[in-house]
């Protein structure tokens, strides 16, 4: 374990935060989790339900499990199986906790709701189907205040932002020589990191798509990118010239040099990190690690401060991490993960806890924090107003505020165009698997229309058949 050697000279009400794993009947066990090698964490979670992406034998699927619903999961147990490629990401809305948003391989980004209580069959109709990229959608990210914005990138190496009131693209980003494999957002979701295969970290701002900053460090090759709430700081994990894993943290108003670098180990394992703004501790995991190490991040020198480090025997494919609204006040609980375990078809919560004698509520460790209520509408965060996270208090545990509705658009099929461009225009395949996506979107679209063309036979029959009817009807009419 490499440690950070700096002296610990001031005291944190964190240094003694530890992990504790669930016990076995608290895990969810016999979930055929994907063996996809694309680095994401295959895994939402938020107060209501688990969602993973899981290995299947034709097109993409992932499980929707209740979080209260631990324990061994039926091998049959119903899927959301729409997509015509693997997916590769899932992500839950924010601010309605039944709406899942879901990418693939098959170039498409599709968003589903979930019934009350999960799962009774298959779901293979979804809420939206929204078409707009050219290759496969590797990552999605919902606007952290805006009800119904959300980001996905692909592999034609373009963002598009979607307004969900109207489910089409309203803005395209493209800025970007490779692809984008990480996108957060600062607190009010007005400036947007990317982290790219270029190894170049960007800040942008999104409604223009203008690079305000820029950063290509030769010393530190990044991976992952992760704001860090209002401290106008952002933190990166990536490799060094002597490829060890590392981490720097940057000015976000000047990416020319990072202002702290720091060595973590030799592993060559994705470092992910995460974020709490509430207690400004920072969690890294290492995709095929068992451990997870913790620092508290401040705003003077030394920025960084190790804690501690959790240890696990079993390696990590990914890992979800539970809204704070989810979290076990009682139990002093400041972060959730559940982690993939694939080999053992294993998801495994863990959650790290601040030691407290006391009983009563520990307000030092749970601020006001971000709640489940909008505080802008896609139109107004289109306009270029921004606002901060509507906040709420942890004390009274969760109630629900929210009582909106999340409604897909009713729209007829047209081309959407974007920057002047029509993104479903025929775009030719660059690769076979392309090709193959191309062809299943296709054949399925041909399958439908045949089935409206049936349907339509069906009624005209009908209608053909009352208007004889009418016909042998009239003459007897007339006779009487």
């Amino acid at each position: 374990m490499t440690m950070s050697w700096r002296p610990t000279y001031r005291s944190s009400k964190f240094r003694n935060v530890y992990g504790k794993v669930a016990n076995r009947e608290h895990c969810f066990d016999g979930i055929p989790i994907t063996k996809n090698v694309h680095d994401n964490h295959f895994c939402a979670v938020n107060a209501k339900f688990l969602a993973i992406v899981t290995e299947s034998a034709g097109g993409g699927s992932f499980i929707v499990i209740p979080v209260s619903q631990a324990g061994r999961i039926d091998p049959h147990h119903p899927k959301v199986c729409g997509h015509q490629g693997n997916v590769l990401d899932i992500k839950w809305n924010p601010f309605f906790e039944n709406i899942i948003a879901s990418c693939s391989e098959d170039s498409s980004v599709r968003i589903w709701e979930i019934p009350e209580g999960g799962l009774r069959r298959n779901m293979t109709e979804a809420m939206m189907e929204l078409y707009g990229h050219s290759r496969r959608v590797g990552l999605i990210e919902w606007h952290p205040t805006s009800s119904g914005i959300l980001f996905s990138a692909g592999y034609d190496y373009k963002i598009l932002i979607w307004n969900l009131e109207i489910g089409e693209p309203v803005k395209m980003i493209d800025c970007h020589s490779d692809v984008i494999v990480c996108m957060s957002f600062n607190t009010d979701g007005s400036l947007l990191a990317t982290s790219c295969k270029d190894k170049k970290l960007r800040v942008i701002e999104p409604r223009s798509g203008r690079v305000l900053q820029h950063a290509s460090c030769k010393n530190h090759r990044v991976n992952r990118v992760v704001f860090l709430g209002n401290m106008k700081r952002l933190l990166t994990t990536g490799v060094s010239r002597w490829n060890t894993r590392q981490i720097a943290l940057w000015d976000q108003e000047d990416l020319s040099m990072p202002m702290v670098e720091e060595e973590i180990d030799g592993l060559s394992g994705l470092l992910f990190p995460f974020y709490d703004a509430d207690t400004h501790m920072l969690y890294l995991a290492g995709k095929g690690d068992g451990n997870i190490r913790y620092y508290e991040i401040t705003t003077e020198k030394p920025y960084l401060q190790y804690l501690m480090e959790f240890r696990s025997p079993a390696p990590q494919k990914g890992l979800g991490v539970m809204p704070k609204h989810g979290l076990d006040v009682t139990a002093c609980e400041v972060f959730r993960f559940y982690k993939l375990v694939t080999l053992k078809g294993l998801i495994e919560p863990i959650s790290m806890i601040v030691p407290r004698r006391s009983e009563t509520y520990q307000e030092d460790i749970y601020p006001m924090t971000a709640g489940t209520e909008p505080a802008l509408s896609a139109n107004d965060w289109l306009s270029g107003i921004n606002r901060d996270p509507v906040l709420m208090s942890l004390k009274k545990g969760y109630q629900k505020p929210n009582q909106l509705v999340f409604k897909a658009p009713v729209k007829e099929k047209k081309g959407v165009v974007v920057n002047g461009i029509d993104l479903l225009e025929n775009v030719p395949p660059r690769t076979e698997n392309e090709l193959l996506r191309m062809f299943f979107r296709q054949q399925e679209e041909l399958r439908k229309l045949k089935e409206e063309l049936n349907t339509k036979d069906v009624k005209i029959r009908q209608l053909e058949l009352e208007l004889n009817n009418l016909r042998n009807v009239s003459p007897v009419g007339n006779n009487v």
